[in-house]
């Protein structure tokens, strides 16, 4: 009882722990070695006498409130220069210029660090290129906004529309001043603009609106669709759309058109001309794909990788050789007798593991059907590497890439494949939409929908009036290219564009190509794109799973945002 006794003697009330922690932080605080300035040292010793203030106020104590996280939170510490000259308004206002500047993309800038007391520029001069990166993502609307009056992109007259359609069929470019005093007055302006808002769709129904096709079911309910009540109707059109397929994939092959998009009810298909993107060969991106579709491809024989999936496990080998070096580092320092008797005993656990599956399996073989049933580990095995396959479905990690001859295949699986048409829902029966640049068999030409209004912004508690253009519909990588650079002439280098993604052709962007091409590949001078839109397409990707999503040029120079 006397031990007893003593051992509860020994113990501390909390009362008396929180006391003889105060007492401690009191000791460290009012040591000489801690001592500095008069405000710091003031301002440490504030948060100790925390619990003092708040019980000769009357209030009740916090009782899960401990030193550790009064200490823990941030102290506002008064900085002086030498000259005794308060620094704090500096420092707000690099972090202030630090958070408000915008996300700019381009070459890699070194960041400094996250200290506001580091040595760093006040200002840092954002990083402005001549281009833009290509970006293969499908745009649903661009607006542009510019100093400079936009009204000459309104409607025009009928002439000049006549020629900018007759010019984007014969793939004439007519060549621009560098730079226009007013290009309202200029009719070839007005013109190559009408020229740059086309592109071909196949099929094209006026009432109904086919793109995006993806989680767009509010577009076609109600609308009146006779193939599903004619089967007649139905065959005729997928007999049409087969063969509009096959004539773009035909003009891709020999370079009269450098890219097209085949947009169904569940995934997009991107197919480049070989020299499109730094490819030597034709290649084509599906995505979002679902294990049902992978699976179907395989059937047919069509080749695919994935090239994310590929990427995301490269890096988790990386990781995991990091680690296990550095277990063996660890190991390096242990007894290599415990190590072994450890190892010893493990063997021995295993051997009793598994002659205890053994005999519980034993009577399988009296039975005789051992060896017709799978063991459960096989079956958890199996079960795992298909929950893997299908937790990729509808991610970016699903996308799928076909290189060289084996795109043909895919045509094919595309043309003979039943699910790539919609069997029940508001798109029953409704072939898969055809964009692309150029002309092809069965396609109409369409315009992009433009809208121009003049607004006044305020900017320095002053209103400045701004020119607005709104586009709307399936903005193409080329087509957004041409756009940009007549703007470039007609507003004197100076615009800027929010980009508005289609999400599912996000991951367009993602490097396909096994090797690229050190010199041009096939002859697209023929393709109907001008010049300098063909080089920019040229160039391979740099964007990853990113997406621009705002272009501003200045004074002839881009910057950009990605996300």
């Amino acid at each position: 009882m006397a031990q007893q006794g003593d051992s509860w003697s020994s113990c501390k009330r909390p009362a008396e722990v929180v006391r003889l922690r105060r007492k401690r932080a009191r000791n460290v605080v009012e040591s000489p070695g801690a001592s500095g300035s008069s405000s710091a040292s003031g301002s440490s010793s504030a948060t100790p006498s925390f619990h003092s203030q708040s019980t000769s106020r009357g209030k009740r104590r916090n009782p899960f409130l401990t030193w550790d996280n009064t200490v823990s939170r941030p102290k506002k510490v008064l900085l002086k220069d030498g000259d005794g000259e308060d620094v704090g308004t500096f420092i707000k206002l690099m972090s202030a210029e630090k958070t408000s500047g915008d996300r700019r993309s381009g070459p890699p800038v070194d960041s400094s660090a996250e200290n506001p007391l580091a040595i760093a520029p006040v200002s840092i001069a954002p990083v402005s290129c001549a281009e833009y990166p290509a970006d293969w993502s499908l745009k649903t609307r661009v607006i542009f906004t510019s100093p400079e009056s936009l009204s000459w992109t309104g409607q025009p007259k009928a002439q000049e529309e006549a020629l900018g359609l007759s010019n984007s069929c014969r793939a004439k470019f007519t060549m621009l001043p560098h730079n226009l005093q007013e290009p309202r007055s200029w009719s070839d302006v007005r013109s190559a603009f009408q020229q740059c808002l086309v592109y071909w769709q196949h099929p094209s129904l006026p009432w109904l609106s086919l793109f995006p096709r993806i989680n767009a079911e509010k577009n076609f309910s109600g609308k009146n669709m006779p193939w599903t009540q004619d089967e007649a109707v139905h065959e005729s059109l997928v007999k049409e759309w087969s063969i509009s397929l096959s004539s773009l994939y035909s003009l891709l092959k020999v370079g009269l058109c450098p890219y097209f998009y085949v947009c169904s009810y569940q995934f997009t298909v991107l197919f480049k001309a070989a020299g499109i993107a730094g490819s030597d060969c034709i290649t084509a991106l599906i995505s979002p794909t679902t294990r049902g579709l992978r699976e179907a491809m395989k059937t047919e024989g069509v080749e695919f990788s994935l090239p994310l999936l590929k990427e995301r496990r490269r890096i988790s080998e990386q990781h995991k050789s990091i680690q296990q070096g550095e277990e063996e580092m660890e190991n390096e320092n242990k007894d290599f007798l415990q190590v072994d008797e450890d190892y010893q005993n493990w063997d021995e656990e295993d051997d009793g593991c598994s002659q205890g599956e053994d005999d519980s399996l034993s009577w399988l073989k009296e039975i005789g059907i051992q060896d017709k049933l799978k063991k459960p580990e096989c079956i958890n095995i199996q079960l795992q590497k298909e929950a893997q396959t299908l937790s990729l479905d509808h991610k970016p990690e699903s996308a799928v890439c076909v290189e060289g001859s084996h795109s043909f295949n895919l045509i094919n699986f595309l043309i003979n494949w039943k699910s790539v048409v919609a069997a029940a829902g508001s798109q029953t029966g409704l072939p898969p939409t055809l964009l692309a640049p150029t002309a092809f068999r069965g396609a109409t030409m369409n315009v992009l929908k433009g809208r121009s209004v003049n607004v006044k912004n305020l900017v320095d508690c002053t209103y400045q009036n701004i020119s607005s253009l709104e586009l709307t519909g399936p903005i193409l990588p080329s087509s957004l290219h041409a756009i940009t650079a007549l703007l470039q002439t007609a507003q004197k280098g100076n615009f800027s564009a929010a980009l508005y993604t289609h999400t599912p052709t996000a991951v367009m962007n993602i490097e396909t190509c096994r090797k690229r091409c050190t010199k041009a590949v096939g002859d697209l001078t023929h393709c109907g794109l001008p010049p300098a839109s063909i080089n920019h397409l040229q160039q391979p990707s740099t964007l990853g799973k990113t997406t621009l999503t705002h272009l501003a040029m200045n004074n002839y120079s881009y910057t950009w945002n990605i996300g």
